[in-house]
């Protein structure tokens, strides 16, 4: 019920009118987590898993059916449905010994386990999502400020070329390329502009919002996750908490199960079975039988061996050995998947730590010339147009700098998810 509201309550908030909602990096994944749409269904197989478990166990709680066989009899009284007319007819069925239906219940709730296990996937799935949404929409608008910086720089080496230019001090080609230069700025500038309204709209998505919302985020100095002591530590990590293993182990100890419900039906089966019938004196019961009463019950216990089962049984087996035997297979291959993609995120970290330590001294020797054209500058050494050249360069050495961190903190977080510990990093 508490699923269902949460949907009807995301499809009414649909309809209002499109809203930019701020949010931290944690308040992202807490709203994502609550009113994200695949965690919604998966919540909800996995409340048709435990629903399940009940069906399984229902022929084990008494069964009880009233109803009446009343009719008029012409001669002997004959059965209806089985039974003699009555006024009152009451039934009661109860399994009391039945291994078929007692390993179907077993395997019901090994099902409902693995659809919990799907849950924890789905929500550490939609967690690594909301981060990387999220990176992208910050850093979306980190590099669209930083292009408008760039181009407003460009456009003052534009003015000043211009003026160069019609007091005849440089060619006219240099106004032209400064043109040119400015005209591509401003083209960058509405590309990542796009980009960020693309990225915005991806995140509102991803929390519950509807495709007309935006969610910007908050820009914040976050504590990036800890790393994992060695390549060895990070593979067992993932390894030890994967859900995908898990949730296959379930899949091969739901199907063995299985297996054996079908072997059970070789075995008896014992039910509690109860019945009354309230008869009628106007049956002619009394004509044909030398006792009459109205009042007749039976209590007893129905006694089921199967003798020949038939050789579906063993067909059905063979097909539930295959299905555990791809599932082995599957097993095997994902754990090779997952130590491969933990090995290439550990060396992806390194990788992209060398390249934000190159993007940063990049980054130093960009500001430092724009240090050194200032001070020409102010000796009447170098132009204006010169010094905002430098700037613009300045501003896309901060661009290649925001990739490089950007892209850093994505693989410390992927790694995180791959180890079981991205969520625990915001407790």
């Amino acid at each position: 019920m508490r699923c269902l509201a949460i949907v009807f309550a995301i499809l009414a908030a649909s309809g209002l009118r499109a809203e930019v909602h701020h949010l931290t990096l944690r308040q992202a994944l807490e709203l994502a987590l609550k009113q994200n749409p695949d965690i919604l269904l998966a919540r909800l197989d996995e409340s048709k898993a435990a629903e399940g478990v009940r069906v399984a166990r229902d022929p084990f709680t008494p069964r009880i059916t009233v109803g009446s066989g009343l009719a008029y009899s012409n001669g002997f009284p004959m059965a209806i449905e089985g039974s003699a007319p009555s006024v009152v007819q009451g039934y009661a069925r109860q399994y009391i010994f039945n291994r078929q239906q007692s390993y179907l219940v077993a395997q019901a709730k090994e099902d409902a386990r693995g659809a919990g296990i799907a849950t924890e996937d789905r929500r550490e799935e939609v967690a690594y999502r909301t981060t990387s949404l999220f990176l992208d929409a910050e850093r979306a608008a980190r590099v669209s400020e930083l292009a408008r910086k760039q181009a407003d720089s460009l456009d003052k080496v534009a003015q000043s070329v211009k003026v160069q230019v019609a007091e005849g001090r440089i060619l006219p080609i240099e106004g032209k390329r400064a043109a040119l230069n400015l005209a591509r700025a401003r083209q960058t500038v509405a590309t990542l502009e796009a980009d960020q309204e693309i990225a915005e709209t991806s995140l509102a998505t991803v929390l519950g919002y509807s495709a007309q919302d935006r969610a910007r985020p908050i820009v914040e100095d976050r504590k990036p996750p800890a790393m994992p002591i060695s390549e060895e530590d990070t593979i067992e990590s993932a390894i030890r908490v994967s859900k995908e293993l898990r949730r296959l182990e379930s899949h091969i100890l739901a199907k063995g199960l299985e297996i054996r419900a079908d072997r059970a039906a070789r075995l008896p089966r014992i039910d509690l079975v109860a019945q009354y019938g309230l008869f009628a004196k106007y049956n002619h019961y009394e004509d044909y039988f030398r006792a009459f009463q109205r009042h007749n019950g039976q209590l007893g216990i129905s006694f089921q061996l199967p003798v020949l089962p038939g050789p579906g049984i063993s067909a059905l087996t063979a097909q539930r050995n295959a299905e555990v035997a791809q599932l082995r297979l599957q097993m095997a291959g994902a754990r090779n998947n997952i130590i491969i993609k933990a090995r290439q995120t550990y060396h992806e970290i390194a990788r992209a730590e060398a390249a934000r330590e190159v993007a940063r001294l990049d980054l130093e020797v960009a500001r430092e010339q724009v240090n050194i054209n200032l001070a020409l500058f102010q000796e009447g050494r170098m132009s204006m147009g010169h010094v905002e050249e430098a700037r613009a360069a300045e501003d896309t050495k901060w661009m290649a700098f925001y990739d490089a961190g950007y892209a850093l903190e994505r693989a410390r977080w992927n790694l995180a998810r791959q180890t079981g510990d991205l969520l625990s990093a915001f407790r």
